[in-house]
């Protein structure tokens, strides 16, 4: 099962999707929306692995690894000096999951969610 999730952030998702299947030949699995109708993730895959993308700024990018102990993985990473950027939080769609960023400001994010 996979444990490790590239994070990719476009001011248009679905322009983004469009052209990742016709030019790299991604295929859309689960595209979840806002109430306003943005996609807010979307899981693409291409052959065994997969990325997730949503909406934001371009360059916005990350890294998203999946963990069984959000809760002391959190406190580990606090120790060693990394800097929260979203606290954790238990998600609407059953994940418990943080954001921080290392010491060169890359962004990690971890929780429970696999898809």
């Amino acid at each position: 099962m996979r444990t490790v999730y590239p994070l990719v952030r476009y001011r248009d998702p679905a322009a983004a999707i469009e052209w990742l299947a016709e030019a790299f030949g991604f295929e859309a699995g689960e595209v979840s929306t806002d109430g306003e109708g943005v996609i807010v993730h979307a899981e693409l895959t291409a052959g065994t692995g997969m990325i997730m993308l949503g909406a934001g700024e371009p360059g916005g990018h990350g890294v998203y690894v999946a963990v069984d102990e959000p809760d002391a993985h959190h406190d580990r990473a606090v120790a060693a000096g990394a800097v929260v950027t979203t606290p954790l939080t238990d998600r609407p769609y059953g994940s418990r999951e943080y954001a921080c960023t290392d010491p060169e400001g890359c962004t990690w994010y971890f929780g429970t969610y696999r898809p």
